[in-house]
């Protein structure tokens, strides 16, 4: 009978949370017009302790995605504009000499936050995109010989623009296989855009949106999320996918087992916003691309990346 009673009150606690994140997403889509899979993704990414890479044009809304999440789901948020003359003690921080203790005293540099905007992260130099790697895959920062943890829970969004525009640093594959998650905000339609001109929504985006989640539950549904049970056949059908990247003969590589492991989180996290305690082969489905296509690269001048994937999950057949 308390064994009954505990499952019922953990069933509950599950649910409420739900709404929560749902709640959550849906006060997100009132500063975002026509991006509900984006901002479903962007929500998944995170609930699966992972981060998340915005390619896309300047303008398209992608800062304010990442200070619209900051806001719901209570997080402090800071941004960096990078650019090609900073340095990596501009994201770590960075120790002073103080003659009156004669100590060096740390401090903290920007990425000592919740959720950091790495802004146009294709700016700045390889040497000082790197700085995040440490951050992005141990949640801590080492400087000077020294290791400073980063708090909990710790969220990169990062932007990047078109790789052939001037002054663009291309991504190494080691930091691109850090980001669990690509998206592409794009262009609104026309009729939602015509809103974006009307002074009631001026009025509107200029209001800080309310804290619905806070870091406590945050960090409980993530730790849930990881227990959401898949099936066999949920997982052979993931790893079918991955195989399939690794003996693709127009892929320069496949997907690594970061990558799997990554697509295996968002695909139980798309469960959770799903209302589902199970994970379902369309999560792995609704998952691979996003995971998938900004790790890839193809050796065909004629077909692209997102084509080639595309084929994969058509030619593989869902169980």
């Amino acid at each position: 009978m308390r064994t009954g009673l505990l499952c019922l009150k953990k069933q509950m606690e599950n649910t409420l949370q739900n709404q929560l994140i749902l709640k959550a997403i849906e006060e997100v889509s009132h500063k975002l017009f026509d991006k509900q899979k984006q901002i479903e993704l962007a929500f998944a990414c995170i609930l699966a302790n992972g981060h998340l890479l915005i390619e896309d044009k300047p303008g398209l809304g992608k800062t304010t995605l990442a200070n619209a999440m900051a806001q719901v789901l209570g997080l402090s948020f800071r941004r960096i504009q990078f650019t090609s003359d900073m340095l990596p003690s501009d994201v770590l921080g960075v120790s002073i000499f103080q003659p009156n203790t004669s100590e060096f005293k740390f401090f903290q540099g920007p990425i000592f936050t919740r959720l950091l905007l790495a802004d146009e992260l294709n700016r700045g130099t390889p040497r000082t995109q790197s700085a995040l790697l440490e951050a992005m895959a141990e949640k801590q920062v080492s400087v000077d010989g020294k290791t400073y943890p980063l708090e909990k829970p710790f969220f990169v969004i990062a932007t990047q623009n078109p790789t052939d525009e001037a002054g663009t640093f291309p991504l190494p594959d080691s930091q691109l296989d850090r980001f669990t998650v690509s998206i592409s905000l794009g262009y609104p339609s026309e009729q939602s855009e015509r809103q974006l001109y009307s002074d009631q929504f001026a009025s509107a985006f200029r209001t800080p949106l309310k804290k619905v989640v806070d870091e406590k539950h945050l960090l409980q549904v993530q730790e849930y999320i990881e227990s959401l049970y898949a099936g066999d056949e949920v997982k052979d059908y993931l790893q079918q996918l991955v195989a399939k990247t690794r003996n693709h003969s127009l892929l320069v590589d496949g997907l690594s087992p970061r990558a799997g492991l990554a697509m295996y989180r968002l695909s139980q996290a798309l469960a959770f916003i799903s209302g589902r305690d199970f994970v379902i082969p369309e999560d792995v489905k609704n998952a691979f691309m996003p995971v998938a296509q900004h790790r890839m690269r193809s050796r065909s001048v004629q077909k692209k990346v997102k084509n080639i994937l595309s084929e994969i999950l058509h030619e593989t057949k869902i169980p």
